[in-house]
């Protein structure tokens, strides 16, 4: 896959990256590993299900997405808070801004610091401590490896994404020589798995076994995510389709209706490139008719060119 920048006939800039399709992809297509980053966290809340957590429609959306810390996401936040008896304190996802502009802008005019549930992977940590308050385990660790709600979170997503392990894999891995493929420590502090792309796409087709996540998802998808998030413009403007974003040039789409997916991962990490090459794909397929302005202009809107995707 590669995103051109093309003005006035010259290839300005390009971005390349990776492009594969569910239905015509082999386990053996693309083996190098990436890491998931926030496309796990639809396949993480899935736990929640499992253990049948007290949560509403919006709060699991909350917990499977990267919200904009929003008004909107902070009050589903707080509200599975007290029921959970969660402080912020508690929360180890670290100080973020809200990735919504509209909200920096605001907090900017009242004086007001950005909190840790502003931090746009509080719900994914919000649902940790939820599993932790329903499994009676440890609530101040449990961002370590050898946690065992890590340990549980990991098992998970290599069962949905048909990871095989070996007998020490992940049972009783604190090790991270011991599982099959890479686990760092993802930006907001806790453990995250790689794996090659198919097996990416092995879990989303999974999460067509979880209802509850996908209507969640489909029936919030502002609080999924939120302002200028490319998951929220593509579940709002679509039918039948999840999406869901992560760092690293990321993107993975789920149609439901087709039990299809794909992932599209930019090698460069550009998020505007990303954007451009998730929306064409998506209107190449059929999926969907999303306009999005694809045209160069100059700042008085004169068209000088295009961004082209192949």
């Amino acid at each position: 896959m590669r995103i051109e920048y093309v003005r006035d006939g010259l290839v300005e800039e390009f971005h390349e990256g990776i492009f594969l399709d569910y239905a015509d992809a082999k386990p053996e297509d693309n083996i190098y590993p990436y890491y998931l980053r926030s496309c796990a966290k639809p396949l993480q809340a899935a736990l929640l299900v499992d253990y049948n957590a007290d949560l509403r429609e919006d709060e699991l959306a909350l917990c499977c997405g990267s919200h904009a810390g929003e008004e909107s996401h902070i009050e589903v936040a707080l509200r599975i808070m007290k029921r959970y008896g969660i402080t912020e304190s508690m929360l180890k996802c670290g100080v973020h801004a809200p990735l919504s502009r509209t909200m920096q802008d605001k907090m900017l005019l009242r004086g007001e610091k950005a909190s840790q549930i502003q931090n746009n992977c509080s719900g994914k940590h919000i649902g940790f401590l939820v599993l932790c308050r329903i499994n009676g385990w440890d609530t101040e660790n449990y961002y370590e490896l050898e946690h065992p709600l890590q340990q549980a979170v990991i098992k998970k997503i290599y069962e949905m994404c048909g990871i095989e392990t070996g007998e020490n894999t992940p049972a009783s891995a604190a090790c991270l020589s011991s599982y099959p493929y890479p686990v760092t420590t993802d930006g907001c502090g806790v453990p995250i798995v790689s794996m090659p792309l198919y097996n990416m796409l092995v879990g989303y087709i999974n999460l067509l076994k979880y209802d509850k996540i996908i209507n969640a998802i489909v029936n919030n998808p502002y609080i999924f995510g939120g302002e200028n998030r490319l998951d929220t413009e593509i579940i709002e403007k679509t039918e039948n389709i999840v999406a869901k974003v992560g760092a690293g040039g990321l993107c993975i789409v789920l149609n439901t209706k087709k039990q299809d997916a794909f992932v599209v991962k930019i090698n460069d990490c550009s998020m505007e490139a990303r954007r451009f090459a998730v929306l064409d794909t998506i209107n190449r397929l059929g999926w969907g008719n999303i306009e999005f302005d694809d045209k160069i202009k100059t700042l008085s809107g004169k068209v000088v060119g295009r961004v082209i995707v192949t």
